[in-house]
């Protein structure tokens, strides 16, 4: 018998920790969404960690700006961001006030309201890939900048809520390289902070850092 994932919001102090403690925690836990169309809960299955200004991949790692400023604040706030001129990315701030550490929500498996995630994620063949991926499952969430700065330690029932849900035991998490981040001298990423849920069908695929040549 599967038992019912806890659904109690994770504490301040959770996440009041140093980053690679708390990266492989969150891969099990819930994280919903609450919009007036309806709520969305994913189940983490791949996350990845940036520690702040210790971590040349890092937002954080040339200083405070406008940008990167929630991460710069208290623990368990999500970090969002905008890429290639196309797409959201959300992250979970923490570490003490000031350290700028976070996050990456990578993947999750969408547990509740996939008709809901489903008019978001047109493109996507089957379930699995409604959120495999950082910027897919934002998509699926309804997630953009305006929701910088939420705070997920929050009741369900606010726009996101990080819930304890059931933790994936230790040995049953997988890690290695971050995806395309650069490591020393632009080769691929030295750091194994990339931490996914093993065998789990949710999990987006590695693609290595490539570095960008210059036209002559």
């Amino acid at each position: 018998m599967i038992a019912t994932p806890d659904r109690t919001p994770v504490s301040r102090a959770f996440f009041d920790r140093p980053v690679l403690e708390v990266a492989p925690d969150l891969l099990g836990r819930l994280l919903v969404r609450t919009t007036p169309d309806g709520p969305i809960t994913v189940r983490l299955t791949e996350v990845e960690a940036y520690d702040g200004p210790n971590d040349p991949g890092s937002h954080a790692y040339r200083g405070r700006t406008p940008r990167n400023e929630v991460m710069f604040g208290p623990p368990g706030h999500v970090y969002v961001y905008f890429t290639y001129g196309m797409w959201h990315c959300m992250n979970l701030v923490c570490g003490p006030d000031g350290s700028a550490s976070a996050v990456l929500l990578r993947a999750g498996e969408v547990i509740e309201g996939a008709d809901l995630a489903r008019t978001r994620r047109l493109s996507a063949r089957n379930d699995k890939e409604l959120a495999k991926g950082p910027a897919r499952l934002a998509t699926a969430l309804g997630v953009d900048r305006t929701l910088d700065g939420t705070d997920a330690c929050a009741p369900e029932g606010g726009p996101l809520s990080l819930l304890t849900g059931t933790p994936i035991p230790s040995d049953q998490v997988s890690n290695g390289p971050r995806t395309g981040v650069a490591g020393e001298g632009g080769n691929g990423d030295v750091h194994p902070w990339r931490f996914w849920a093993a065998g789990d069908p949710t999990v987006s695929p590695y693609r290595a850092h490539v570095p960008r040549h210059r036209r002559s």
